[in-house]
This record gives structure tokens, C-alpha cells and sequence, in this order.
């Protein structure tokens, strides 16, 4: 039996570093596409929806860190599967953004432009360290190894929240300059 556990995990764990390489792959390609596809008007709506997103990510976050500290497990669990389902989201509704729409640019000037680039930077930078890390925190969680699930939620969480916050500072940066 511990011989199709490992098994299993090591294929859990294959997959999860094959995801973590493609989608920012994907993504990257998609930004470098010059010819966008159009479906229409609505994808110009998609920025709000997926700023929207990642603030409610953001309140789940912090709401699933309360929980767990009231040892509110079922709720807690619950609370961060709704926050990995809405990154699921979040992703689909990225990728067809910029699959059918060019990056907009930011227009501010002086200082307020380097911190604009600051926090878009890091947000990206740190998107591409914790996919992995919620991937293999939320599977830990999923077959009940919970000692594994804490010891990496010491790092994905607060890395996963950054990522979530400057997403919505990014976005209401952003926003004045969306077409």
C-alpha cells in the first residue's frame, strides 16, 4: 500500500512541476504575441474582473490564516480551497486577456512609476516561486499530510498574500490607463 502512496505521490509531485514550468511558459508566450484574437468587447473588462479576483483572494487569504489560528479546520479548509479555486480563475481569465488584448502601459511619471515597476516586478517575480509552492501545499493538504502542508504554508502564505496584495495595487495603478 505505501509502495502505490509513493508512487501516486511522485506523479502528484511530476505533475505539479510540470504545471509550474508550463503556465508561466504559456504566459510568457502569450505576452510576446503581437497578433491578439478577438472575441470581442468584453475582454476589456477582464483587468477589473481579475483585479477583482485577486482582492477577494486577498480577504480569503487572510480570512483562511484566522481561521486556522481558531483551529477552525473545516472552515479553513473551505475558505483556501475557494482562494485556489479563484487562482484557477485568475489564470484563465489572464491568459485571455492577454491573448486577446496588447499590455497596457502605465503613464505615471517620477517616483510613482519606479514603485509602479517595483511592485509589477516583484509580483511577478514572486508569482513564479509560489505557483509551485500552492500547488504542493494544497496537495499536501488533499492527502492528509498535514506536517508537510504547515512546514510549507510557512513560505507559500506569505508569499502567495504578497503576490495577491500587489496585484491589487498593480491593478488600481494600472487602472487609469486601461483603453
Amino acid at each position: 500500500m505505501k509502495a502505490v502512496r509513493a508512487k501516486q505521490d511522485k506523479a502528484s509531485m511530476t505533475f505539479i512541476n510540470v504545471v509550474s514550468v508550463a503556465v508561466p511558459l504559456v504566459v510568457a508566450i502569450l505576452l510576446g504575441i503581437r497578433q491578439k484574437i478577438d472575441l470581442g468587447a468584453w475582454t476589456k473588462v477582464l483587468p477589473h474582473v481579475i483585479g477583482a479576483i485577486n482582492t477577494i483572494t486577498s480577504i480569503l487569504l487572510i480570512y483562511g490564516l484566522f481561521l486556522i489560528k481558531q483551529k477552525q479546520i473545516q472552515r479553513h479548509r473551505k475558505v483556501m480551497s475557494l482562494a485556489f479555486l479563484l487562482g484557477g480563475v485568475f489564470l484563465v481569465c489572464y491568459v485571455l486577456y492577454h491573448l486577446t488584448n496588447p499590455s497596457t502601459s502605465y503613464g505615471g511619471e517620477g517616483f510613482i512609476r519606479y514603485f509602479y515597476y517595483f511592485i509589477l516586478i516583484s509580483h511577478i517575480l514572486l508569482s513564479l516561486v509560489v505557483l509551485p509552492l500552492v500547488l504542493r501545499a494544497y496537495f499536501f493538504a488533499w492527502v492528509e499530510e498535514y506536517e508537510l502542508h504547515r512546514k510549507l504554508t510557512k513560505y507559500a502564505f506569505p508569499i502567495w498574500l504578497y503576490v495577491s496584495v500587489t496585484g491589487v495595487i498593480a491593478y488600481l495603478m494600472i487602472k487609469p490607463y486601461y483603453v
